[in-house]
């Protein structure tokens, strides 16, 4: 009997264990797919190091950013088999009050891998069928785009594309607005680019000097954080919007580090009119005044994963080329996992990671 390769958390902090069982089938309104690729996100390493809840109890398999190949479906799903797709890292059930107001994001009966269902560091998983976002390949299952880019790849799309660009959509940004992101790495970085190519002026905040120079051709500008008082920060940021010609007022700034610090510095950079999306997470708590809002007459609202309608765009995006993905994802052997978790905690990888059966 064939049988699936999964590596699943027992307890927080715990080296993830394999484990070998049979090949589920799908159900009603399910699909099986073969992964092609997984990629972690800082939400697998506030589940692993930081114990943050899962909805599912452990033993559990992590991983929401999943690409792969549909092998089996249910007897409603059968024209999913053989496509290749990207899994949403939300799944909002679509039949509830929420989603029928367009509010999937908040459905209480959504289902997100690696937290309410088995998650994608596996080489075969079981979905619902009717969120999934079919990728154009040929027959050797290769992307089919201007960008030389593979299926594996376009795991992340699942997450660290999606989620930013769904809070730039929400954001309301335009081409005459100044972008500004705390935190450059995976979802700061491409939603970066995202922003880039709906022709807003983009600017790229972080202490990393390794990811602001890979940013860098892709953007207007990049600040370091860790080279400047805040005071300096913000005078520095507000006199390049103005030697563009862009407006002072209603920047849209998104917070996508998840650190307290970058947080802090998002909120401290509200102007008049302004929208912070907060993108990244953290457990640790900020001091802010609040008060700040209403005196700006601003926006902030929070930001969790993305409805399936974005998906294509997103793909789309990727594929035409306008959002760079080869110099900022770096593949591993499924079988590495416990190396690479340590190696994004520990920041030892600058690209966004993605796991491959």
């Amino acid at each position: 009997m064939a049988s699936m390769i999964s590596w699943q958390m027992t307890e927080p902090g715990k080296p993830l264990e394999k484990v070998e069982a049979p090949i589920p089938d799908p159900g009603p309104g399910e699909v099986l797919v073969k992964v092609a690729g997984c990629g972690v996100c800082h939400t697998d390493l506030g589940f692993y190091y930081n114990g943050v809840k899962t909805k599912s109890p452990l033993p559990l398999t992590l991983g929401h950013e999943i690409s792969g190949v549909v092998t089996a479906a249910g007897p409603d799903a059968r024209q999913w088999e053989g496509k290749a797709v990207i899994i949403p890292a939300v799944m909002p059930c679509g039949k509830c009050d929420v989603c029928n107001r367009d509010l999937g994001n908040i459905c209480t009966a959504q289902k997100m891998p690696g937290n309410d269902i088995q998650g994608g560091f596996a080489s075969h998983i079981v979905v619902p069928s009717d969120q999934l976002c079919p990728v154009p390949v040929d027959d050797q299952y290769r992307p089919v785009g201007e960008a030389d880019v593979s299926l594996a790849q376009l795991s992340v799309v699942a997450d660290a594309l999606t989620t930013p660009y769904q809070a730039i959509v929400d954001a309301g940004l335009s081409a005459d607005d100044t972008a500004i992101f705390v935190g450059v790495g995976g979802v700061g970085g491409f939603g970066a680019q995202i922003a880039k190519a709906f022709g807003a002026l983009v600017v790229a905040i972080d202490v990393d000097p390794v990811k602001l120079d890979a940013l860098a051709p892709v953007v207007d500008k990049t600040f370091n954080a860790a080279e400047m008082a805040f005071k300096d920060l913000r005078k520095a940021v507000s006199a390049f919007v103005k030697e563009q010609g862009k407006r002072r007022t209603e920047w849209k700034i998104f917070e996508t580090s998840g650190t307290a610090a970058g947080q802090k510095t998002a909120f401290g950079l509200m102007t008049f009119g302004g929208n912070l999306s907060v993108v990244g997470f953290t457990m640790d708590t900020v001091e802010i005044r609040l008060s700040n809002l209403m005196a700006f007459h601003a926006t902030a609202r929070g930001n969790w994963g993305c409805l399936t309608r974005y998906y294509a765009p997103v793909r789309d995006l990727v594929l035409s080329g306008q959002v760079k993905m080869a110099p900022f994802v770096k593949t591993f052997p499924l079988s590495d996992i416990n190396t690479v978790f340590d190696m994004v905690h520990h920041k030892k990888i600058v690209q966004r990671a993605i796991m491959v059966p």
